[in-house]
């Protein structure tokens, strides 16, 4: 068999013999595959599925292939070597790509590790472990993590109650809290849904589980909790928490020993002066805040900044910090994103009222105008937690059984991006994990 190609210049013909040509297509392939040493994840505005890549990182870190997180070049991007799994699985996954030799990721780190360039570049060594920590049966609301990690396709277990008091959160190496109330006021529902019949069956689901663990009230069964979370923490590990779940764990953690809780949530009146027993010392990240007394608001204390603000919709942003990625890789690594802007959103607990954050926690996002922290970030003992206010990223103001987000319709979402930069924290080389 012969195969006949006219040459484009001279306009001539040339007669080849087909094998001939099969092993000059071969060569080629193995050549251009040569070359291929890296792959490259733009995490920039050209990346039309920033959610996804972030499960391609974590599958390659499960395939014990290390990843180099870009810090500040291009978005955060991700380089790692070539593996032709990966690129499938970039394909499949409509994740963007680039396969670049080995001398232009030479160049490109070159350029990130200038004394000038406020860059880094962070080794991702082990997918981390993932627990969320949430009720096993559908709650009226979606989390907005459970959402996103599926979306990414990147695995976790969900633990609750049991779980942690059973020591299961030593399997993991971060923790996220859902939606929770660690106070036993069952989220402040009581004004609004006390005679709905998911609020009445969750009361009774969590009075019988604190019964079943030996509590008398459900406010001491999540204390409890929240105490062998803050041992999880200490111990190393990395906790995450969004909406209601970050003041009321300062709160009960300050309310240790002293009953906060109304007739209506654990059947006896709260302690005289409880507010000036609660004790600050013994909290994460907030200090000399207000419990709010009456219990048909829906409001735990002056934490939050959800009625406090007046921002109207179209102009609710709030801006990421900056910091530099030599000298703070921590906090550079949690705010990579393609917008320094992220368009804000309502939750139970919106933002954070920066005048009762603790002087050592960071605010990594802020909106300084209404002078509120919309996303922090703290120490303690050997491990570290994250809060970030707000419900959903792209649900401006979720409310109680509205349907959840449909991520296909928002694969870019920066808001989003937050949250995976934390999910993929854990991985970096230990040297990293320090503030």
């Amino acid at each position: 068999m012969i195969l006949i190609l006219i040459h484009p210049e001279l306009k001539t013909m040339k007669i080849y013999p087909f094998k001939h040509i099969i092993l000059s297509f071969v060569f080629i392939f193995f050549w251009q595959t040569t070359l291929a040493k890296f792959i490259l994840i733009p995490m920039d505005e050209n990346q039309h599925n920033h959610l996804k890549a972030y499960g391609i990182v974590y599958k390659a870190l499960q395939n014990h292939i290390k990843v180099k997180w870009l810090l500040n070049y291009r978005g955060g991007s991700f380089l790692m070597p070539f593996d032709p799994k990966l690129k499938e699985e970039c394909q499949i996954r409509s994740v963007d790509f680039e396969i670049i030799s080995e001398d232009k990721a030479a160049e490109i780190l070159k350029t990130i590790n200038a004394p000038s360039k406020n860059m880094e570049a962070v080794t991702l060594e082990k997918a981390p472990n993932i627990a969320v920590y949430s009720p096993k049966d559908k709650m009226p609301w979606d989390d907005a993590v459970t959402m996103v990690l599926k979306y990414a396709e990147i695995p976790y277990d969900v633990v609750y109650d049991e779980d942690v008091l059973n020591n299961k959160l030593l399997k993991y190496d971060w923790l996220h809290l859902h939606h929770e109330d660690f106070t036993g006021q069952y989220g402040r529902f009581y004004g609004a849904f006390k005679t709905a019949p998911w609020y009445i069956k969750r009361k009774a689901e969590l009075e019988a589980l604190a019964h079943k663990l030996g509590f008398k009230k459900v406010s001491q069964l999540k204390l409890a909790v929240a105490k062998k979370i803050k041992d999880f923490i200490t111990g190393g590990g990395f906790m995450f928490a969004m909406c209601s779940a970050t003041d009321s764990f300062d709160i009960a953690l300050a309310a240790d020993g002293v009953d906060i809780c109304e007739p209506m949530f654990d059947g006896d009146p709260s302690e005289p002066a409880y507010q000036t027993k609660l004790d600050y010392n013994k909290t994460l990240a907030f200090t000399g805040f207000v419990l709010e007394p009456n219990p048909m608001v829906y409001e735990f204390s002056n934490i939050d900044t959800t009625t406090k603000r007046h921002i109207p919709r179209e102009t609710d942003y709030f801006g990421l910090n900056d910091f530099s990625a030599k000298w703070d890789p921590v906090p550079t690594m949690l705010t990579q994103n393609h917008t320094m802007m992220i368009k804000g959103f309502m939750g139970q607990t919106t933002a954070f009222d920066r005048k009762l954050i603790k002087p050592n926690v960071i605010i990594l996002a802020e909106n300084k105008l209404n002078s509120e922290a919309r996303y922090i970030h703290g120490t303690k003992g050997k491990g570290m937690f994250t809060f970030y206010g707000g419900h959903d990223p792209e649900d401006y103001s979720h409310r109680v059984g509205d349907p959840k987000t449909e991520l296909d319709l928002h694969p870019t979402s920066p808001g989003y991006r937050l949250i995976l930069n934390n999910v993929l924290f854990p991985a970096a080389k230990r040297k990293h994990k320090k503030t």
